[in-house]
């Protein structure tokens, strides 16, 4: 379990001393255990990144900022900005080795609801802003029994942003830099007795830095709530994203107009209730996409005459209600469905269709109860067991038990077993050559110990997690007679470390730093060997400093592969960044930030070179 401090500190503008004593509040997360719970109490590893931890980057997308953050966990990134779709897309995200490119293993969510591709399977990094989120809980390891397919190699959750107390606040930020890259938001928030509302809209763009890798996006968030009473809450959002992609290709083979324009859209609405013995929530949520993709093509050769259209949708209901049975008890019953998939064509300049790629849905039902109590002072236990129908792959029994003992007022000890899966998507079992509608089901069984524990009055914090992950089942594209098709015969043995640590020097001064080792019997790209971040920030009067040093050691681009005589590639690279901000008057903040400062040359993407020293600068508004 790994906790920001820092947020703590710079939301309360607190004291030197009563920094340190702020610590001792019980952290709460909503991601691990449905309701809020303390994390003292949960057994997996969780790891929390506040508002002003995603503020200080001054980064319009979330990934970058979380895979700083939060050990073991790596995201794939190809240019400035932009993710992109289709082949030589990034955003690829893995916990420990477990996901992939496209995420279909990690699944994320925001305010507690499945955010996936209801033909793809995955989710669009693009679609993750950081204006729309108050804090990201991540949990690092499987979260199946809670949340199904798609969570077995662990949760990132956004939680979204509201006005806390009366008033209204405004903001507005630009942001302008290197390749012609522009940043901009406005962001409204209300508060008046039982009501709250936010609303953000954003526009970034960049000419990126390779010739015809220019990215644009407009985003707008809007969310309203009304407490009814202290114990029943109800809200609704929408969140909307619209962006442009194009594609050069690798450096070896480059591509023409290989160009995608997305739009995707979330929205839901909750009713939430609270009462001392018991709390729970209705949420129902829908998402949706429309893609328009050219696929390009390389010089000397004739454009496509065609363009891949899709559009997908998912609808759900997620029903949850905790109850305290008897003293030390928290019983939470739970039931989800879902109801996914979509059509997916090829449209020709003359505006004629095809007979259609593919026109699937799925439906899928499941109930969970998770059990904590309290054994004997200091010691609880949870243990939970999931059940999940899918239509077409069938019936899934998910258990999960672990420990959690609080050693003493600052040392906690935790274990788990943990079962992950996932149900193959549309796409694997019927889209495109490697199709196969007889793929089964992936699994895994995960095995953690950890330990936290704080010193020096609790101004240092210190975690370590160990695990050990196998399973079998895992889907891979094989090379068969007439092409190639997708199989359950990959298998999965990842074991590892992960430390992170960090120390509140005073009022002004912290230190934060985190380490991953991950060994992979089976290598899978993008996951690195070695992970380290360190960061340091300081904050006084007007001035906010900070600084951040990411190595990646072992970095796999590519894995061996005998069949099609693929090579082995890794890369190792270290990235220096500088952030600094300076506020000369109550409403203005001005900033500026430099990355990649020592100019190393890398990939992650292989065939994508990442751009060398960037730098930008801008100004914040508030009032």
């Amino acid at each position: 379990m790994i906790l920001s401090t820092q947020f703590i500190y710079a939301d309360n503008g607190l004291s030197g001393a009563t920094v340190r004593d702020s610590v001792r509040l019980e952290e709460v997360t909503v991601t691990g255990s449905r309701p809020a719970v303390s994390v003292n109490s949960l057994p997996m590893s969780v790891t929390v990144v506040g508002s002003k931890q995603i503020e200080n980057r001054f980064e319009p997308s979330l990934l970058p900022i979380i895979a700083e953050e939060v050990p073991g966990l790596f995201i794939t990134s190809r240019g400035i900005m932009g993710y992109g779709v289709s082949t030589g897309a990034a955003g690829g995200m893995t916990i420990r080795g477990i996901g992939g490119s496209p995420t279909a293993q990690v699944l994320m969510l925001i305010d507690g609801h499945p955010q996936y591709m209801g033909l793809m399977g995955h989710p669009l990094a693009d679609s993750y802003q950081s204006l729309m989120a108050e804090r990201v809980e991540v949990v690092r390891g499987p979260a199946s029994v809670l949340y199904g397919s798609n969570a077995m190699g662990g949760v990132i959750n956004i939680i979204t942003k509201k006005q806390p107390d009366d008033g209204i606040q405004t903001g507005a930020r630009t942001m302008y830099g290197s390749y012609n890259t522009l940043s901009a938001e406005v962001n409204n928030a209300v508060r008046s007795g039982k009501f709250h509302s936010y609303v953000s809209l954003s526009h970034n763009r960049t000419d990126g830095h390779r010739e015809n890798m220019d990215f644009e996006q407009y985003s707008g968030y809007a969310k309203s709530g009304y407490d009814f009473t202290s114990n029943w809450k109800a809200f609704a959002d929408l969140d909307l994203t619209r962006f442009n992609a194009s594609n050069p290709g690798t450096e070896q083979a480059p591509l023409i107009d290989n160009d995608a324009k997305i739009t995707r859209g979330v929205t839901s609405v909750s009713l939430e209730n609270n009462y001392d013995k018991t709390s729970g929530a209705l949420k129902l949520f829908y998402n949706f996409g429309d893609h328009n993709i050219n696929d390009g093509y390389a010089a000397g050769e004739q454009p496509k005459d065609y363009r891949f259209r899709s559009n997908d949708r998912m609808a759900g209901v997620t029903f949850f209600q905790t109850y305290n049975f008897f003293n030390g008890n928290r019983t939470t019953a739970g039931i989800d469905y879902q109801h996914f998939g979509g059509r997916a064509w090829n449209r020709y300049p003359d505006g004629g269709e095809d007979a259609g790629i593919i026109t699937k849905s799925f439906n899928e039902i499941a109930g969970y109860v998770n059990f904590q109590q309290i054994l004997i002072e200091k010691l609880t236990l949870n243990a939970g067991i999931r059940v999940d129908h899918h239509a077409h792959t069938g019936t899934e029994w998910i258990p999960q038990f672990g420990l959690s003992y609080i050693a003493s007022d600052n040392t906690v000890l935790k274990g788990i077993a943990s079962k992950g899966f996932r149900n193959p998507t549309i796409r694997e079992m019927y889209m495109f050559p490697p199709q196969n509608p007889d793929l089964k089901p992936e699994r895994l069984m995960n095995y953690e110990l950890s330990a936290s524990h704080q010193m020096l009055n609790r101004a240092l914090s210190l975690d370590l997690s160990l695990y050990y992950i196998k399973g079998d089942n895992s889907i891979q594209t094989i090379p068969v007679e007439n092409g190639v098709k997708n199989m359950n015969t990959g298998k999965i043995e990842n074991y590892g470390v992960e430390f992170a640590a960090r120390y509140i020097i005073d009022r002004y001064l912290s230190l934060s730093a985190n380490y991953s080792r991950l060994h992979m019997e089976h290598k899978v790209v993008a996951s690195p060997e070695h992970k380290l971040y360190a960061g340091i920030n300081y904050a006084k009067d007007k001035w906010n400093l900070s600084t951040g040093l990411q190595y990646v050691n072992t970095l796999y681009t590519a894995t061996e592969n005998i069949k099609t005589k693929t090579e082995e590639k890794t890369e190792t690279f270290a990235l220096w960044n500088i952030r600094a901000a300076c506020k000369p008057a109550g409403m203005i903040e001005l900033f500026a930030k430099g990355e990649n400062l020592l100019s190393r040359k890398y990939e992650i993407n292989a065939g994508f070179p990442m751009p060398r020293t960037t730098i930008y600068g801008g100004v914040n508004f508030k009032f």
